[in-house]
Protein backbone atom coordinates (compact mmCIF):
# COMPACT_ATOMS: atom_id res chain seq x y z
CA UNK A 1 0.00 0.00 0.00
CA UNK A 2 0.87 3.69 -0.92
CA UNK A 3 0.92 5.45 2.35
CA UNK A 4 1.82 9.49 2.00
CA UNK A 5 2.61 10.90 5.39
CA UNK A 6 1.98 14.57 5.55
CA UNK A 7 2.43 16.24 9.23
CA UNK A 8 1.75 19.41 10.44
CA UNK A 9 4.74 20.20 13.59
CA UNK A 10 3.96 19.01 16.99
CA UNK A 11 4.02 22.68 18.60
CA UNK A 12 6.70 22.73 21.14
CA UNK A 13 7.73 19.19 21.16
CA UNK A 14 8.38 17.72 17.49
CA UNK A 15 9.25 19.39 14.31
CA UNK A 16 7.03 18.13 11.26
CA UNK A 17 9.97 16.27 10.17
CA UNK A 18 10.28 14.84 13.36
CA UNK A 19 6.50 13.79 12.93
CA UNK A 20 7.09 12.45 9.82
CA UNK A 21 10.07 10.13 10.87
CA UNK A 22 8.12 8.70 13.63
CA UNK A 23 5.10 8.02 11.97
CA UNK A 24 7.29 6.53 9.76
CA UNK A 25 9.28 4.37 11.79
CA UNK A 26 5.89 3.06 13.56
CA UNK A 27 3.97 2.60 11.07
CA UNK A 28 6.96 0.14 9.30
CA UNK A 29 7.17 -1.69 12.59
CA UNK A 30 3.77 -2.81 11.45
CA UNK A 31 3.58 -2.74 7.87
CA UNK A 32 7.06 -3.38 6.43
CA UNK A 33 5.91 -4.04 2.98
CA UNK A 34 3.87 -0.53 2.91
CA UNK A 35 5.78 2.51 0.49
CA UNK A 36 5.85 5.57 2.65
CA UNK A 37 5.61 8.81 1.06
CA UNK A 38 7.01 11.30 3.85
CA UNK A 39 5.86 14.77 3.00
CA UNK A 40 6.10 17.08 6.05
CA UNK A 41 4.16 20.58 5.94
CA UNK A 42 3.62 23.32 7.56
CA UNK A 43 0.53 26.23 7.69
CA UNK A 44 2.40 29.61 8.05
CA UNK A 45 3.56 28.86 11.67
CA UNK A 46 6.82 27.12 13.06
CA UNK A 47 8.61 25.03 10.76
CA UNK A 48 7.13 27.26 7.78
CA UNK A 49 10.85 27.51 6.57
CA UNK A 50 12.23 24.62 7.05
CA UNK A 51 9.81 22.98 5.34
CA UNK A 52 9.89 24.63 2.25
CA UNK A 53 13.92 24.95 2.37
CA UNK A 54 13.70 20.90 2.58
CA UNK A 55 11.53 21.16 -0.79
CA UNK A 56 12.74 24.14 -2.45
CA UNK A 57 16.41 24.49 -1.27
CA UNK A 58 17.71 27.90 -1.75
CA UNK A 59 19.92 30.03 0.76
CA UNK A 60 19.18 30.13 4.49
CA UNK A 61 19.80 33.42 5.49
CA UNK A 62 19.60 34.21 9.68
CA UNK A 63 18.98 38.02 10.74
CA UNK A 64 19.04 39.34 14.03
CA UNK A 65 16.21 41.24 15.31
CA UNK A 66 13.47 42.01 17.83
CA UNK A 67 11.97 39.21 19.88
CA UNK A 68 8.68 39.35 21.34
CA UNK A 69 9.64 40.81 24.55
CA UNK A 70 12.17 43.23 23.25
CA UNK A 71 15.68 41.03 23.49
CA UNK A 72 17.25 40.01 20.49
CA UNK A 73 16.26 36.60 18.41
CA UNK A 74 17.88 35.13 15.72
CA UNK A 75 15.77 34.32 12.53
CA UNK A 76 16.19 32.28 9.73
CA UNK A 77 14.33 33.25 6.42
CA UNK A 78 14.56 31.98 3.09
CA UNK A 79 15.96 32.91 -0.49
CA UNK A 80 14.69 30.91 -3.54
CA UNK A 81 14.75 32.09 -7.00
CA UNK A 82 13.90 35.94 -5.98
CA UNK A 83 11.39 35.26 -3.33
CA UNK A 84 11.64 35.57 0.41
CA UNK A 85 10.06 33.06 2.90
CA UNK A 86 9.60 34.51 6.43
CA UNK A 87 8.33 32.94 9.01
CA UNK A 88 6.84 35.54 11.66
CA UNK A 89 7.05 32.71 14.62
CA UNK A 90 10.85 32.94 14.16
CA UNK A 91 10.49 36.60 15.41
CA UNK A 92 7.40 36.84 17.70
CA UNK A 93 6.54 33.23 18.31
CA UNK A 94 4.88 32.14 21.53
CA UNK A 95 7.82 29.75 21.81
CA UNK A 96 9.99 32.36 22.55
CA UNK A 97 8.17 33.54 25.75
CA UNK A 98 8.68 31.95 28.89
CA UNK A 99 5.53 30.35 30.66
CA UNK A 100 6.12 32.41 33.61
CA UNK A 101 5.73 35.56 31.06
CA UNK A 102 2.87 35.58 29.19
CA UNK A 103 -0.14 36.79 31.71
CA UNK A 104 2.26 40.09 31.26
CA UNK A 105 3.84 39.22 27.74
CA UNK A 106 -0.25 38.82 26.31
CA UNK A 107 -0.67 42.56 26.07
CA UNK A 108 2.67 43.87 25.69
CA UNK A 109 4.54 41.61 23.55
CA UNK A 110 5.70 43.31 19.61
CA UNK A 111 5.82 42.41 16.35
CA UNK A 112 8.79 44.81 15.75
CA UNK A 113 11.23 41.88 14.61
CA UNK A 114 8.96 41.21 11.95
CA UNK A 115 8.92 44.37 10.41
CA UNK A 116 12.71 44.24 10.58
CA UNK A 117 13.00 40.85 8.95
CA UNK A 118 11.20 42.48 5.95
CA UNK A 119 13.71 45.22 5.97
CA UNK A 120 15.93 42.29 5.75
CA UNK A 121 14.64 40.82 2.70
CA UNK A 122 13.49 43.85 0.97
CA UNK A 123 15.86 43.40 -2.14
CA UNK A 124 13.31 40.35 -2.83
CA UNK A 125 11.22 40.53 -5.84
CA UNK A 126 8.61 38.53 -3.89
CA UNK A 127 8.39 38.55 -0.06
CA UNK A 128 6.08 35.50 1.55
CA UNK A 129 5.44 35.95 5.15
CA UNK A 130 4.22 32.84 7.21
CA UNK A 131 1.82 33.60 9.87
CA UNK A 132 1.11 31.47 13.10
CA UNK A 133 2.16 30.58 16.15
CA UNK A 134 2.66 33.84 17.29
CA UNK A 135 3.18 35.46 21.27
CA UNK A 136 1.56 38.46 20.35
CA UNK A 137 -1.83 40.05 19.73
CA UNK A 138 -0.84 43.63 18.80
CA UNK A 139 -2.06 43.94 15.33
CA UNK A 140 0.87 44.35 13.64
CA UNK A 141 1.91 47.68 15.61
CA UNK A 142 5.68 46.77 16.25
CA UNK A 143 5.58 45.57 12.49
CA UNK A 144 4.29 48.95 11.07
CA UNK A 145 6.23 50.80 13.15
CA UNK A 146 9.58 49.21 11.94
CA UNK A 147 9.36 48.29 8.84
CA UNK A 148 10.98 50.39 5.67
CA UNK A 149 8.82 51.13 2.29
CA UNK A 150 8.13 47.87 0.96
CA UNK A 151 8.22 47.09 -3.12
CA UNK A 152 8.26 43.57 -3.18
CA UNK A 153 5.01 42.22 -4.05
CA UNK A 154 3.92 40.80 -0.05
CA UNK A 155 2.34 37.53 0.27
CA UNK A 156 0.48 36.94 3.94
CA UNK A 157 0.50 33.01 4.34
CA UNK A 158 -2.08 32.68 6.92
CA UNK A 159 -2.64 29.13 9.08
CA UNK A 160 -6.21 30.34 10.07
CA UNK A 161 -9.12 32.44 8.84
CA UNK A 162 -10.16 34.40 11.28
CA UNK A 163 -11.16 38.14 11.25
CA UNK A 164 -9.22 40.68 13.16
CA UNK A 165 -12.36 40.87 15.80
CA UNK A 166 -15.34 39.20 17.36
CA UNK A 167 -15.72 36.28 18.81
CA UNK A 168 -13.65 34.27 16.01
CA UNK A 169 -10.96 37.41 16.11
CA UNK A 170 -7.53 37.48 17.30
CA UNK A 171 -8.01 38.49 21.04
CA UNK A 172 -10.90 36.56 21.70
CA UNK A 173 -9.68 32.91 20.19
CA UNK A 174 -6.16 33.48 20.61
CA UNK A 175 -5.64 35.10 23.29
CA UNK A 176 -6.21 33.10 26.33
CA UNK A 177 -3.65 30.36 24.46
CA UNK A 178 -0.52 33.60 24.96
CA UNK A 179 -1.34 34.18 28.41
CA UNK A 180 -3.91 36.97 28.25
CA UNK A 181 -6.89 36.94 31.33
CA UNK A 182 -10.09 37.71 29.89
CA UNK A 183 -9.80 41.13 31.36
CA UNK A 184 -6.66 41.39 29.33
CA UNK A 185 -8.67 39.74 26.26
CA UNK A 186 -11.19 42.71 26.32
CA UNK A 187 -8.36 45.28 26.65
CA UNK A 188 -6.84 44.08 23.79
CA UNK A 189 -9.60 43.73 21.69
CA UNK A 190 -10.37 47.10 21.99
CA UNK A 191 -7.05 48.21 21.27
CA UNK A 192 -7.11 46.03 17.94
CA UNK A 193 -10.37 47.84 17.20
CA UNK A 194 -9.50 51.15 17.92
CA UNK A 195 -6.58 50.88 14.87
CA UNK A 196 -8.44 52.92 11.99
CA UNK A 197 -5.62 52.27 10.09
CA UNK A 198 -6.72 48.53 9.82
CA UNK A 199 -10.52 49.40 9.76
CA UNK A 200 -11.07 48.50 5.86
CA UNK A 201 -9.17 44.70 6.35
CA UNK A 202 -10.04 43.65 9.53
CA UNK A 203 -13.20 42.03 8.45
CA UNK A 204 -11.23 39.88 5.70
CA UNK A 205 -10.68 36.27 6.06
CA UNK A 206 -7.18 35.85 7.66
CA UNK A 207 -7.07 39.47 9.08
CA UNK A 208 -6.75 38.06 12.83
CA UNK A 209 -4.09 35.58 12.03
CA UNK A 210 -0.95 35.68 14.34
CA UNK A 211 -2.57 38.13 16.27
CA UNK A 212 -3.94 40.43 13.78
CA UNK A 213 -0.33 40.62 11.66
CA UNK A 214 -2.49 39.22 8.80
CA UNK A 215 -4.72 42.45 8.88
CA UNK A 216 -1.16 44.94 9.18
CA UNK A 217 0.42 43.10 6.18
CA UNK A 218 -2.92 43.17 4.41
CA UNK A 219 -2.99 47.12 5.15
CA UNK A 220 0.31 47.10 3.51
CA UNK A 221 -1.06 45.73 0.25
CA UNK A 222 -0.08 42.20 0.71
CA UNK A 223 -2.68 39.53 -0.84
CA UNK A 224 -3.41 36.92 1.54
CA UNK A 225 -3.51 32.75 0.60
CA UNK A 226 -3.79 30.09 2.95
CA UNK A 227 -0.68 29.07 4.22
CA UNK A 228 -1.40 25.45 4.09
CA UNK A 229 -2.64 25.93 0.58
CA UNK A 230 0.61 27.05 -0.30
CA UNK A 231 3.23 24.63 1.19
CA UNK A 232 0.91 21.83 -0.42
CA UNK A 233 1.79 23.42 -3.67
CA UNK A 234 5.68 24.38 -3.34
CA UNK A 235 5.66 20.61 -2.25
CA UNK A 236 4.24 19.10 -4.95
CA UNK A 237 1.65 17.20 -1.95
CA UNK A 238 -0.46 17.36 -4.83
CA UNK A 239 1.14 14.79 -7.28
CA UNK A 240 1.80 12.62 -3.88
CA UNK A 241 -2.02 12.28 -3.68
CA UNK A 242 -2.71 11.35 -6.60
CA UNK A 243 -0.38 8.17 -6.43
CA UNK A 244 -1.63 7.54 -2.82
CA UNK A 245 -4.14 4.59 -1.37
CA UNK A 246 -4.20 6.28 2.49
CA UNK A 247 -2.76 9.96 3.88
CA UNK A 248 -1.73 10.44 7.20
CA UNK A 249 -1.89 13.56 8.42
CA UNK A 250 -1.32 15.19 11.96
CA UNK A 251 -0.64 18.24 14.44
CA UNK A 252 -0.46 18.41 18.18
CA UNK A 253 -4.26 19.53 18.87
CA UNK A 254 -7.20 18.21 16.47
CA UNK A 255 -9.56 20.96 17.60
CA UNK A 256 -12.22 23.04 16.43
CA UNK A 257 -9.79 25.87 14.98
CA UNK A 258 -8.26 22.57 12.60
CA UNK A 259 -11.42 23.42 10.98
CA UNK A 260 -10.80 26.77 9.94
CA UNK A 261 -8.27 26.88 7.76
CA UNK A 262 -5.51 24.48 9.36
CA UNK A 263 -3.23 22.68 7.72
CA UNK A 264 -4.93 19.00 8.51
CA UNK A 265 -7.73 20.22 6.51
CA UNK A 266 -6.25 21.13 3.96
CA UNK A 267 -4.75 17.70 3.52
CA UNK A 268 -7.72 15.83 4.22
CA UNK A 269 -9.72 18.03 1.55
CA UNK A 270 -6.69 16.88 -0.79
CA UNK A 271 -7.19 13.50 -0.26
CA UNK A 272 -10.75 13.63 -0.34
CA UNK A 273 -10.77 15.41 -3.67
CA UNK A 274 -9.14 11.86 -5.03
CA UNK A 275 -11.34 9.65 -2.60
CA UNK A 276 -8.41 9.01 -0.79
CA UNK A 277 -8.50 7.72 2.94
CA UNK A 278 -7.39 10.09 5.35
CA UNK A 279 -6.69 9.63 9.25
CA UNK A 280 -5.10 12.04 11.85
CA UNK A 281 -2.58 11.93 13.84
CA UNK A 282 -2.47 13.94 16.79
CA UNK A 283 -1.42 14.68 20.15
CA UNK A 284 -4.74 15.64 21.56
CA UNK A 285 -8.57 15.13 19.53
CA UNK A 286 -11.19 16.90 20.70
CA UNK A 287 -13.20 17.07 17.05
CA UNK A 288 -15.93 14.87 16.94
CA UNK A 289 -16.60 12.41 14.38
CA UNK A 290 -19.12 14.24 12.65
CA UNK A 291 -17.29 17.14 12.57
CA UNK A 292 -14.16 15.37 11.03
CA UNK A 293 -16.13 13.51 8.44
CA UNK A 294 -17.62 16.97 7.08
CA UNK A 295 -13.83 18.37 7.19
CA UNK A 296 -12.72 15.04 4.89
CA UNK A 297 -11.37 13.08 7.89
CA UNK A 298 -11.88 9.05 8.06
CA UNK A 299 -10.61 8.74 11.33
CA UNK A 300 -8.38 10.34 13.83
CA UNK A 301 -6.45 9.44 16.47
CA UNK A 302 -4.93 10.59 19.65
CA UNK A 303 -1.39 10.24 21.14
CA UNK A 304 -2.53 10.95 24.40
CA UNK A 305 -5.49 8.13 25.02
CA UNK A 306 -3.20 5.55 22.96
CA UNK A 307 -0.34 6.03 25.62
CA UNK A 308 -2.91 6.14 29.02
CA UNK A 309 -2.51 10.21 28.94
CA UNK A 310 -0.88 13.48 28.64
CA UNK A 311 1.84 13.24 30.70
CA UNK A 312 2.94 9.82 29.41
CA UNK A 313 2.65 11.02 25.66
CA UNK A 314 5.13 13.86 26.41
CA UNK A 315 7.60 12.06 28.55
CA UNK A 316 8.48 10.17 24.82
CA UNK A 317 6.80 12.35 22.46
CA UNK A 318 8.71 10.74 19.20
CA UNK A 319 8.10 6.96 20.58
CA UNK A 320 4.50 6.78 21.82
CA UNK A 321 3.67 8.42 18.27
CA UNK A 322 5.87 5.93 16.94
CA UNK A 323 3.38 3.50 18.54
CA UNK A 324 -0.07 4.90 18.02
CA UNK A 325 1.65 4.89 14.09
CA UNK A 326 2.01 1.73 14.25
CA UNK A 327 -1.34 0.58 15.92
CA UNK A 328 -2.95 2.64 13.16
CA UNK A 329 -0.93 0.67 10.35
CA UNK A 330 -2.51 -2.69 11.67
CA UNK A 331 -6.02 -1.42 11.30
CA UNK A 332 -5.48 0.54 8.02
CA UNK A 333 -2.88 -1.43 6.13
CA UNK A 334 -4.70 -4.38 4.92
CA UNK A 335 -6.12 -1.73 2.59
CA UNK A 336 -5.75 -3.34 -1.16
CA UNK A 337 -3.51 -0.88 -3.61
CA UNK A 338 -5.14 0.89 -6.28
Amino acid sequence: MRVVIAPDCFGGTLTAREVARAVADGWLRAAPGDHLDRRPLADGGPGFVDVLHAALGGDLRVTTVTGPLGTPVEATWLEHDGTAYVESAQACGLHLVPADRRAHSAETATTRGVGELLNAARDARVIVVGLGGSGTTDGGAGLREAVLPVTARLVAAADVENPLLGPHGAARTFGPQKGASPEAVERLEARLAGMDELAAVRDLPGAGAAGGLGAALMALGATVESGAGLVRNLTGLDAALDRADLVVTGEGSFDWQSLRGKLVTAVARGAADRGVPCVVLAGQVSVGRREASAAGVAESYAVADHAGSVEASLADPAGTLADLAGHVARQWSHLRSR
